[in-house]
């Protein structure tokens, strides 16, 4: 569920310039590392399937300098759920042994760089066979 807000959140946020755009991210991180902490203290439970921050935020971070239009848009979303959901190295190591808002919010922040990783290797890869005619 976080991640289909995310998508609300990054079509209000995607037409920012790119530096405005990694700063709203970053504060949105740090304001997440806060209260996601205080929630997961609160409800006794780390990383609660309702605390749903951690994937807005992932999902911003994957769709950093995306492409425009909504191939994209559901590309970049089903990259950052693959990662979030696989969690290959280090992302498990963090979600099992990183406590607290920082580790509720750096493992999705992690999924969120491998999907923005490979989100522009997917944009070169189809740039070269457009241009190719392929």
């Amino acid at each position: 569920m976080g991640t289909v807000v995310g998508v609300v959140f990054y079509i209000c946020l995607q037409h920012l310039p790119l530096p405005w755009y990694i700063l709203t991210v970053a504060i949105l991180f740090i304001l997440g590392v806060w209260s996601c902490g205080i929630t997961a203290r609160a409800i006794g439970v780390h990383d609660h399937p309702t605390i749903v921050w951690d994937e807005i935020v992932g999902f911003l971070v994957a769709m950093t300098a995306a492409p425009t239009g909504w191939g994209w848009i559901l590309l970049g979303f089903a990259l950052f759920r693959l990662f979030d959901i696989v969690k290959p190295w280090p992302i498990r190591f963090i979600d099992t042994y990183v406590r607290g808002g920082l580790g509720i919010m750096l493992d999705d922040l992690l999924a969120g760089i491998y999907g923005l990783v490979s989100l522009r290797c997917l944009e070169i890869a189809f740039q070269k066979l457009e241009t190719h005619g392929l």
